[in-house]
């Protein structure tokens, strides 16, 4: 099991764009995938329960992957949160 804190630094925060993009992303491996925004633990392959966990700009959320491939899939999405899922970045 493998487990990283990411930042949110596009300014809009993870909405449906992002979502779905980390959902499609975590969708791609075969670990389990989960994010955590403080109490709030969610599949990290579901879009609906990404959207739950409300993190706006400036907010740390946790990524754990858990199987064969948990290091590439860790890798793949801190790589989607550092980039700002390709959108405008914020003033942290």
């Amino acid at each position: 099991m493998i487990e990283r804190e990411l930042l949110v630094v596009n300014k809009d925060g993870i909405h449906l764009r992002p979502a779905e993009r980390i959902a499609q992303t975590a969708g791609g491996f075969a670990s389990e995938v989960s994010l955590q925004n403080g109490t709030c633990k969610v599949n990290g392959k579901s879009i609906l329960g990404i959207l739950a966990l409300e993190a706006g700009l400036g907010t740390r959320v946790t990524v754990v992957a858990d199987g064969p491939d948990e290091q590439e899939a860790v890798e793949a999405i801190a790589a989607l949160f550092q980039e700002g899922f390709g959108e405008e970045l914020g003033k942290l």
